[in-house]
């Protein structure tokens, strides 16, 4: 009987190690739950059509992709908490995430110990790459997007005094707003009121008032889509009727729902702000994307969306490039990538670790209808 125990653990343990072989683990962390829970969705969403993709043609390196999702709530500190569980005992040869800059920067520490190779679709703000060279990231970066949408206002808008009112917690919008300010009073532009507040706050009506005695001709909220759908709301019924402007971190499909007071995004209607990509772009891969996301999902993808898909294949292609999954040949083949045909655009890495790639503005038009306004290029 003993004989047969040992002789059965053994088979077990061969099989455990049959089955380890028979996949590549790949980490994602992101914000599924909590109040930037689009966001995590959106990107799940993308790296998992990417995903599906690759196996359906055959995987990569001759297996199968599997990707191990972790939930951080939408919170930093559950952040870290995620990529290390995927780090150290998921052993996973590479990372996908986060979308917000501060969730990153608490994940990318433990990659860049661990040489885990970390590939961020959408975190926009410099420090994140700054962290070491197994980091790496897809999209714009903060100095670009506030310099774009500053030139926006003052040369397009003709708004020669600004408000800025951003979350003072995080990293992204402090970056982005700073960004804003240096490149609008470059310009001859003036700053003439600077309002704070926190992620989860309900009332900003105080400091709507303040702003609105200084009299500017816009606003420029650098937030996440929650608070910007509530304020847009708070701002109108104060009389506060002036443009609103931001960044990236307003898309999502609920904003307009939450910045709607007769009609669907009336309380945005005029308004403006930076994006990855544009769904009315007649580009046949935009709409060639956006057909299968819709029969998917049963609805237009955002940028979050798209920039998951992205930087999920952007990986696969690195890791096939390298011929391994070793961290350091992944990191390597990562950052020799060039020219790279996703979704959102042609992808570069830089020497930086970051992607060179063009930006758009979009209006928030009747009926909550985003509508391409420009092109930006780097």
């Amino acid at each position: 009987m003993r004989k047969w125990v040992i002789f059965g653990l053994i088979l077990a343990a061969l099989s455990g190690c049959a089955k380890k072989e028979d996949v590549i683990k790949i980490g994602e962390f992101g914000g599924l739950t909590g109040s930037t829970a689009t966001f995590g969705i959106s990107t799940k969403n993308g790296i998992d059509m990417a995903t599906e993709e690759l196996n359906a043609a055959g995987g990569l390196l001759g297996k199968k992709v599997q990707v191990i999702v972790e939930d951080d709530r939408s919170l930093a500190e559950e952040a870290a908490s995620a990529v290390k569980k995927l780090v150290t005992q998921d052993k996973v040869v590479a990372v996908l995430g986060e979308v917000a800059s501060s969730r990153s920067l608490a994940g990318a520490p433990i990659c860049q110990e661990n040489k885990i190779p970390m590939v961020t679709p959408s975190s926009t703000n410099p420090k994140v790459t700054e962290i070491g060279d197994y980091i790496f990231r897809v999209c714009f970066i903060d100095p670009f997007q506030g310099e774009a949408m500053a030139k926006f206002a003052f040369d397009n808008l003709k708004v020669k005094k600004a408000a800025i009112f951003k979350d003072s917690k995080n990293d992204y919008s402090v970056g982005l707003a700073q960004y804003f300010a240096e490149t609008f009073q470059k310009l001859g532009g003036q700053i003439v009121a600077e309002e704070s507040y926190f992620e989860g706050d309900q009332d900003f009506k105080a400091q709507l008032t303040s702003i609105k005695g200084k009299k500017p001709e816009a606003i420029f909220i650098p937030g996440y889509y929650t608070e910007v759908g509530l304020i847009a709301r708070q701002a109108r019924e104060l009389g506060l009727n002036i443009p609103l402007l931001g960044g990236d971190g307003w898309d999502s499909p609920k904003l307009t729902e939450i910045a709607t007071i007769k009609k669907p995004g009336d309380a945005l209607k005029d308004c403006y702000f930076s994006n990855h990509y544009a769904a009315d772009d007649p580009n046949p891969v935009i709409q060639d994307f956006i057909k299968k996301y819709q029969a998917k999902y049963n609805e237009v993808p955002d940028a979050m969306a798209v920039l998951g898909y992205d930087a999920a294949n952007i990986l696969y292609d690195a890791i096939k490039r390298a011929g391994s999954t070793e961290g350091a040949k992944i990191r390597d083949a990562l950052a020799q990538t060039k020219d790279f045909p996703g979704v959102a655009g042609s992808t570069t890495i830089d020497s930086a670790r970051n992607a060179r790639k063009p930006l758009v503005v979009l209006k928030i038009a009747e009926g909550g209808k985003y509508e391409y306004t420009a092109t930006v290029n780097p």
